[in-house]
């Protein structure tokens, strides 16, 4: 699988954004899909996840009714929706793959991913 992250840009605060990963092959369906954030000298840091499915997701604290993933299937894309953005979020933000099965799958462990796109650069200014 190949994915392919976009949509990341320059934003005030306050702003919103919406990325999009687009991933490469015919099992698409079969994978968990995540984002991950990275900001300068700083570890990669779960974001959000959503079932194979699309029937379940997941967020971290910090993004909880901020942001909301999503995915077509149909169209082998994960998508995530960033609203009212802050500074803090300013970060390379990175989308991966997971074929372990949702209710088995540390949605929070990067190492749980099988494959991760080339990240797309959000920047949110004050």
């Amino acid at each position: 699988v190949q994915l392919q992250a976009s949509g990341g840009g320059l934003v005030q605060a306050g702003g919103s954004l919406r990325l999009s990963c687009a991933a490469s092959g015919r099992t698409f369906s079969s994978y968990v899909m995540a984002w991950f954030r990275q900001a300068p000298g700083k570890e990669r840091v779960f974001v959000a996840a959503v079932s194979a499915r699309g029937d379940s997701t997941d967020y971290a604290d910090s993004v909880k009714g901020r942001f909301t993933i999503s995915r077509d299937n149909a169209k082998n894309t994960v998508y995530m929706q960033m609203n009212s953005l802050e500074p803090e979020d300013t970060a390379v933000y990175y989308c991966a793959a997971g074929l372990t099965p949702w209710r088995l799958m540390l949605t929070h462990t990067p190492t749980a991913y099988n494959y991760w796109g080339q990240g797309t650069q959000v920047t949110v200014s004050s």
